[in-house]
């Protein structure tokens, strides 16, 4: 599964906005995965609470940033195949992608059309600026 999820990583984390959600959800869901452990080894509720907070925000936010994604990643099999992946992403493969130097490089790249926000920001201060000259010269 390791090397099945690294083979196909670099061309699943291309977006800049994905890959910039990535590099704050990740250690979100390695801090709610250890609150969870913490939690359900001293039986703090506090804890486990905190801790499926982390975790449902930290999947939220790479859920989103996946979908600014041209290429997909697989569809999830089953819910064991959900858990596996998640936790094997988030703990080696996506740490391993930063180490190795893939995400510096894809930042360096130019993203995907269907999702940069600076490219999405760009093209509407452009229109904006068209209509405000249309607007003035018609005066």
């Amino acid at each position: 599964m390791l090397q099945r999820q690294w083979v196909g990583y670099n061309t699943t984390h291309q977006n800049r906005t994905n890959l910039s959600l990535h590099l704050i959800a990740v250690p979100l869901f390695m801090v709610g995965t250890l609150a969870a452990l913490y939690g359900l080894v001293t039986l703090s509720p506090l804890s486990l609470v905190v801790a499926t907070l982390g975790l449902m925000v930290s999947l939220f936010m790479q859920g989103r940033g996946h979908k600014r994604e041209p290429v997909q990643p697989e569809p999830f099999t089953s819910a064991w195949n959900f858990m596996s992946r998640i936790v094997a992403e988030q703990w080696i493969t996506f740490p391993r992608f930063v180490v190795t130097g893939g995400w510096l490089n894809n930042m360096s790249q130019p993203s995907p059309e269907n999702g940069d926000l600076r490219q999405e920001h760009a093209r509407d201060n452009t229109q904006s600026t068209r209509c405000t000259t249309a607007h003035s010269e018609s005066s």
